[in-house]
């Protein structure tokens, strides 16, 4: 419970009882929480308390490859024995055929977020209990805290089940082996086999007891995965059940962790909660002005668990810090993405500029721009792997744009300079053409991509051998993004004394403006071809991301098409929560989301709405209407909603096309928050002096 110590009000976002049981238990079941502790790793569940993903669990460990992320403490069960020996369930479970039993729904009172962190307020016949959860900042350590707020003590009821695999395999994954149980001195060790995580857990409370009993609990159900079109039936394994006295002046805490007992010990429950408080007012208070209270201090809250520092690069570790870096980088999306080169580069203005964490930018790109080959930054790193995957066309032009927002933002010269050369050797590589097909037409000086089995641009939906969205040829946003690169690294050229090449590059970038213009406008529509010298001709599919030929540093398309470019993908793509990926009039045209895999990547681009577009369309609305932020910032007000759905308190990845705008895919992403964020500051209305 946040103790008011700090300098400043707590950030709470609360569903009272009326928000929580308007629609029964099937909006709890839809509700989910997410807590991360700056590795990775996370606690995740739904309100209700029911496991209905494979994700869900009290602690998923980010550890060193080949592991990855590792489903440990799977669920843990809650029992409260009143004073008048009746007992009540408070967390739920799911068991075949689909029966799902919500046992705490009809006394949670109160679920809010305090400064992110979760919190359930029950009522149970005269007595109030809490829950909270919490991970200390870059350990593999979860804090269960229940403290009793009124009425006579309690007794508790907890019965840990866990299991050891990857928190990305199927639920029906067989329990790794026979589970030895170990105790020392009131404290519990699980392990399995000697390359897998031991699971360390201890109770902390008045009157604290374990009692063993082993047991396989089969049959348990994730229905989210069988609406997803995977296995939804897996085993678990308990331990057996501590017990302590819960009362007013005596709070009960359960830690699990993969870390060692000394690091446990050194924190105790209360502590590690001020320290955490402590950590997000401090991030708070080091945000942007207009993102310290309200909507954007949540969202500060929700950038803070994209950015981590992986495990297990012991290499890549070695090297940074050799010179004097720390390890940074930005996990793409909870529960399923790594760390992805686009996302990265979209993100990093929102979650570390906005949020004045420049440190972690640097960091991160200075890493990144370690990872490059063959004039590529990295697609994204597989879990638990160490070596990145490069079939991008467009993460690697995202990098100048990064740069030229961190500069912008901190005059970080000496990194410019660092990272000078790689910029130049990234347009050398495009020009003279690198893999997968990405390279310069002499013809036009338009950047083309394309490779049979990759999908290349932001669109990569891919199922199989079936590239969704394929988008060979020249597309639209990878030439607004190359026009932007040449101009940005022509800019610094000449700012580091160097016209030669500055004017080099300026030529290539005016080659590619004037055929960009005379190429991509689709007069018939008053927008622009989405590809053009595609393999069925030019596409004129009205979709968003002809938005970056306006909203980057430097537009490629003429200012004369940029209120008709606007307005077209206003009528027909803004929606409240984002924008759609395909124009409703298409023929391939699909509004919903949901079904098995090859179902939903035949929607995922193909009308899905995407949060993050609501970036760059705001960014090039404002370029149309200068002088108008408030009239920018009424495009975000479906967000303030939806922080009460989906993983509350942060934004999903997408929304199906249509309302209701069910949210879909991650519960929390980070371009999604990222770019909201951002947005919220720059429409953020300028106080002037009287």
């Amino acid at each position: 419970m946040f103790d008011g110590k700090l300098a400043m009000h707590p950030i709470v976002r609360q569903l009272t009882r009326a928000q929580l049981h308007e629609d029964g238990q099937d909006i709890l079941l839809s509700r989910e929480w997410l807590v991360t502790n700056g590795l990775g790793g996370y606690a995740s569940g739904t309100v209700a308390g029911v496991a209905t993903r494979r994700y869900h669990g009290g602690l998923i460990a980010a550890l060193p490859a080949p592991l990855g992320r590792q489903m440990t403490l799977s669920h843990l069960s809650e029992r409260v024995r009143l004073g008048d020996k009746s007992v009540i369930k408070l967390s739920g479970e799911t068991q075949t055929p689909g029966d799902s039993h919500v046992y705490g729904i009809n006394y949670l009172t109160e679920f809010r977020l305090e400064m992110g962190l979760p919190v359930w307020r029950y009522e149970l016949s005269g007595a109030t209990i809490e829950k909270q959860v919490l991970m200390p900042h870059q350990q593999n350590t979860v804090y269960i805290i229940y403290r009793l707020l009124q009425g006579d003590p309690v007794r508790l009821k907890l019965m840990p089940s866990v299991h050891n695999r990857s928190h990305d395999s199927s639920v029906s994954t067989p329990l790794p082996g026979t589970f030895r149980l170990s105790e020392f001195e009131s404290r519990f060790e699980l392990s399995v086999l000697p390359d897998l995580p031991t699971i360390r857990m201890s109770l902390d409370g008045a009157r604290q007891a374990f009692t063993v009993n082993r047991q396989t609990l089969p049959e348990v159900m994730y229905p989210v995965e069988e609406s997803r079109g995977y296995e939804e039936i897996g085993t678990l394994w308990s331990p057996g059940y501590f017990r302590a006295d819960l009362s007013q002046d005596r709070s009960v805490c359960l830690v699990a962790s993969t870390e060692s007992w000394d690091i446990v010990a050194a924190l105790p429950a209360e502590e590690a909660l001020r320290l955490e408080y402590e950590r997000r007012a401090r991030a708070l208070a080091a945000a942007h002005p207009s993102a310290r209270d309200g909507l954007g201090a949540e969202l500060v809250l929700a950038a803070d668990q994209f950015i981590i520092k992986p495990v297990g690069r012991t290499e890549d570790t070695a090297r940074v810090r050799a010179g004097g870096d720390e390890m940074r980088t930005i996990i793409a999306g909870y529960h399923w993405f790594t760390d992805w080169g686009r996302d990265t580069m979209i993100s990093l203005e929102g979650l570390t500029l906005t949020t004045g964490r420049q440190a972690d930018t640097g960091y991160t790109l200075r890493l990144f721009a370690h990872y490059l080959r063959d004039g590529l930054l990295p697609n994204l790193f597989p879990e638990g792997g160490k070596e990145g995957l490069y079939h991008t066309a467009d993460g690697t032009l995202w990098f100048f744009h990064a740069i030229e927002r961190y500069v912008q933002a901190t005059g970080d010269l000496v990194t410019l300079d660092i990272l000078l050369p790689h910029l130049l050797n990234i347009v050398e590589h495009h020009v003279r053409g690198t893999r997968f097909g990405i390279g310069v037409d002499p013809q036009d000086g338009l950047l083309r991509q394309g490779e049979d089995g990759y999908q290349l641009t932001w669109m990569d939906a891919k199922v199989d051998d079936w590239v969704v969205t394929p988008r060979r040829g020249k597309a639209v946003e990878i030439n607004a993004l190359w026009y932007n690169a040449l101009c940005l690294l022509a800019d610094w050229l000449r700012q580091r004394n160097n016209p030669d090449d500055a004017g080099k590059w300026e030529r290539f970038a005016e080659q590619a403006r004037i055929s960009f213009n005379r190429r991509f406008w689709y007069k018939g529509g008053g927008y622009l071809f989405d590809v053009v010298d595609g393999e069925q001709g030019d596409d004129s599919a009205c979709r968003p991301n002809q938005l970056l030929a306006i909203s980057l540093t430097h537009p490629i398309l003429d200012s004369s098409y940029w209120s008709s470019v606007v307005e077209v993908v206003e009528k027909r793509l803004v929606t409240p929560v984002g924008l759609r990926s395909l124009s409703p009039d298409h023929a391939d045209y699909n509004a919903k989301y949901d079904g098995n895999l090859r179902a939903r990547d035949a929607a995922y681009h193909q009308g899905t709405v995407w949060a993050w577009l609501i970036g760059p369309f705001i960014d090039a609305w404002m370029k149309v209407h200068p002088d108008n932020p408030a009239g920018a910032r009424r495009f975000l007000s479906g967000f303030e909603r939806h922080l009460n759905e989906g993983c509350i308190g942060s934004i999903s990845e997408i929304f199906d096309a249509e309302a209701p705008f069910t949210p879909r895919g991650c519960i929390a992403q980070a371009w999604s928050v990222a770019e909201v964020l951002r947005c919220w500051v720059k429409t953020t209305p300028v106080v002037r002096d009287a």
